[in-house]
């Protein structure tokens, strides 16, 4: 009986149960950040998911998931001028897919 008596007053067994609970916490915590903004696709193998974010420095970063490819391209705000040659023409289509043709 006095073994029993000496392990409930063990402070370090509510530490462990702290412990515990603090991990769930986490976890749970984890899932409703990947709820919130949409990111669970981003497991999922068959998804087809574009984010875009800014940049602090203005550019603009497209990230583009379709099955287990992902790339990311930077687009930047600014524009430039000056002289040039063209050289050719960009069509976009009705499903969304841009086709460029050169110039001859």
């Amino acid at each position: 009986m006095d073994e029993r008596l000496a392990s409930e007053a063990d402070p370090m067994n509510s530490m462990v149960n702290l412990f515990d609970v603090s991990i769930v916490f986490i976890v749970a915590l984890f899932f409703a950040l990947f709820m919130a903004y949409s990111t669970l696709d981003l497991f999922n193998p068959d998804s087809e998911l574009v984010i875009t974010k800014t940049l602090p420095n203005g550019e603009i970063q497209i990230i583009t998931k379709k099955g287990k490819e992902v790339k990311i391209e930077k687009v930047t705000e600014t524009t430039e001028s000056g002289r040039g040659v063209k050289l050719g023409t960009a069509y976009k289509l009705e499903d969304g897919r841009v086709i460029y043709i050169p110039e001859e």
